[in-house]
């Protein structure tokens, strides 16, 4: 017997009712968490009751607890990290997908979901200018869609010497070398990690964190046997683009395997105004974003492109007795990332595109660029503020003179709780570092986080 309806009713009722007044508290509560995880933890200690509770008291009391340790991601004025927020349809869908309760790894036992991912799919590569065809799995974030485009290149290299890899391992295998830039993102080394690849060789970068392709080709010509180059669309402090035509064909002219982490920045392809900073991406082999950054869905949903479906099926796939596998194009959905059970990430992905249009698309990734840009601009006219990057994106790095006290600055702005912005060290200095991801932020928060920083450096 199935369970009784009502038996969802209430506690989903007094979910929307805390939903809402979370959601509501946003543009007025602080932005930074009201109580440590230590206290939220004390107030979790109590053991185990004996007997059932009422799941809406359940849920009352977990928003009750939960309420002083949350952090404001979602408001206009949060720059933490690289975090953005959740557009309505996504969230309202992916309500959707946990009341579904679909584990979305076949396309016969799960059709509705797979066929969404697939659209949601299609239109991923098309608004980003990647080959058509390409297989698009949906991960838990950044870090594993570059797992995913990584252990479809490792597949193919070693494949290309005829080293058998599923049967025989890495052990004994000719050695894969990784080239990236010196300034790549950290979850390149942890996915590398993973597939037991190692440190990459490291290549030299200009001020901004691109990639010099002269100390590509020269770092290529010092290779022997299979290797990886890893690129970067939106470095993490500059937001800058290595230069990709040219970086790709010195990496495939050398038989390499060419992945993009652009956990942010992939999505810069989507617009006429900065697609010029990709020209080439889809000349490359795989590449990987973060929906819940630039494209404001919510936790967790990264993104894997791979152009040639057969090495990260190969990497990836499984085909078993009990599994009832697609036997056309399309694939199944485990095929294409690491879990075989996992929540339906793409539906919300297709909700976000559906709503936005490709103009709100555009829209959506031109006002973080613009607000970055009004940022940079604003805070580099109070003195004493020092703009270190260009602002080609949507990221700004700031020092206040010495590391002492862009130290203090840094600490005085958290501390103040009305905007979040997270300090970082770059180019051997300490530095404040904005990332402005979330599609609600406005003039107004750009302003009043303009002046916040005025008041956290006259402390």
């Amino acid at each position: 017997m199935s369970a009784n309806p009502d038996a969802y009713r209430k506690p989903l009722e007094r979910a929307l009712e805390h939903s809402s007044e979370w959601l509501a508290s946003i543009p007025t509560r602080p932005v930074a968490p009201q109580a440590t995880a230590d206290e939220i933890a004390a107030a979790l200690a109590a053991p185990l009751s004996e007997h059932p509770a009422d799941p809406a008291d359940v849920v009352d009391e977990l928003a009750r607890i939960a309420g002083p340790g949350l952090m404001a991601m979602a408001s206009g004025k949060f720059f933490g990290w690289v975090v953005g927020g959740t557009l309505p349809a996504a969230m309202a869908a992916d309500w959707l997908v946990t009341a579904w309760d679909q584990n979305t790894g076949m396309r016969y036992a799960t059709p509705a979901t797979a066929a969404i991912e697939q659209a949601a799919g299609e239109r991923i590569l098309d608004l980003l200018g990647l080959p058509s065809g390409s297989d698009v799995g949906f991960t838990t974030g950044g870090t594993m869609a570059n797992f995913v485009g990584l252990a479809a290149g490792r597949q193919n290299v070693l494949d290309r010497v005829g080293w058998n890899l599923n049967a025989d391992g890495l052990t004994g295998a000719p050695r894969v070398t990784v080239l990236a830039g010196r300034e790549r993102h950290a979850s390149v080394d942890l996915a590398l990690r993973y597939l037991g690849l190692g440190l990459p060789l490291a290549v030299d970068a200009d001020r901004e964190g691109r990639i010099i392709p002269a100390a590509l080709a020269e770092a290529m010509r010092t290779v022997t046997g299979p290797s990886i180059v890893c690129l970067q669309a939106g470095n993490l402090h500059s937001g800058a683009f290595d230069p990709m035509r040219e970086s790709v064909a010195i990496a495939h002219e050398h038989g390499a395997w060419v992945h993009v982490d652009g956990a942010f920045g992939l999505w810069a392809a989507a617009s006429p105004l900065y697609r010029t900073h990709l020209d080439g991406l889809g000349t490359a082999d795989s590449w990987a974003t973060d929906a819940h950054k630039t494209l404001n869905v919510p936790y967790d949903c990264g993104i894997a492109v791979v152009a040639n479906p057969n090495p990260v099926r190969a990497a990836l796939g499984v085909q078993t007795s009990y599994l009832i596998n697609a036997d056309h194009g399309p694939g199944d959905p485990f095929d294409k990332v690491p879990e075989l059970s996992r929540r339906a990430r793409g539906v919300p992905v297709w909700a976000a595109l559906q709503s936005l249009g490709r103009s709100g698309v555009v829209q959506l990734v031109e006002r973080l660029a613009a607000n970055a840009r009004a940022l940079a601009d604003g805070l580099s006219r109070l003195p004493g503020v020092e703009v270190l990057n260009d602002v080609v994106f949507t990221q700004v790095s700031l020092a206040f003179g010495d590391d002492e006290n862009t130290r203090r600055v840094t600490k005085n702005l958290i501390d103040s709780g009305s905007v979040w912005m997270s300090g970082s060290r770059w180019q051997d200095r300490d530095i404040l570092r904005i990332s402005v991801s979330n599609w609600s932020t406005d003039a107004a928060d750009v302003a009043e986080s303009i002046s916040a920083v005025e008041r956290a450096m006259a402390q």
